[in-house]
């Protein structure tokens, strides 16, 4: 009971950080409800249901959950972004430079992760209409 109760907890924390990051562009918003709906599959069948399929953050939480969809715009804005978090660091931070190389990497690697998957769903082929002989 208690367990589910931190995992309903953390499910509305998440959600809130989704929420500012539609306010706040810097913030992501769909990491966030992916996190959230996972809090939610183990703590309420009902959140978890009202979240996935949401007017607004439905779609893209089913198009990752079906087909590990990450949209072109979200690819663009996160590689940007770690890119520029990156460049900031290297020049403004006082972490030692073995530190920044380690960071470097783990930003390359969640750039490739994001970057392998796909842009769209794929598309649904066109259903045959029956020929007549």
């Amino acid at each position: 009971m208690v367990v589910r109760a931190a995992y309903f907890i953390l499910g509305w924390i998440f959600f809130a950080l989704g929420i500012i990051g539609v306010l706040l562009p810097v913030v992501p918003t769909t990491p966030f409800m992916l996190l959230a709906l996972w809090a939610f599959a183990r703590s309420s069948e009902r959140f978890h249901n009202w979240l996935y399929h949401h007017r607004l953050f439905g779609p893209p939480l089913q198009q990752w959950s079906e087909y590990r969809v990450i949209p072109l715009y979200a690819k663009i804005t996160s590689v940007s972004f770690m890119g520029i978090s990156f460049v900031m660091m290297l020049f403004f931070s006082p972490l030692v430079l073995w530190l920044k190389l380690i960071i470097a990497a783990l930003m390359l690697y969640g750039a490739w992760f994001i970057l392998s998957k796909p842009s769209k769903p794929p598309e649904k082929p066109a259903e045959k209409s029956p020929t007549v002989s």
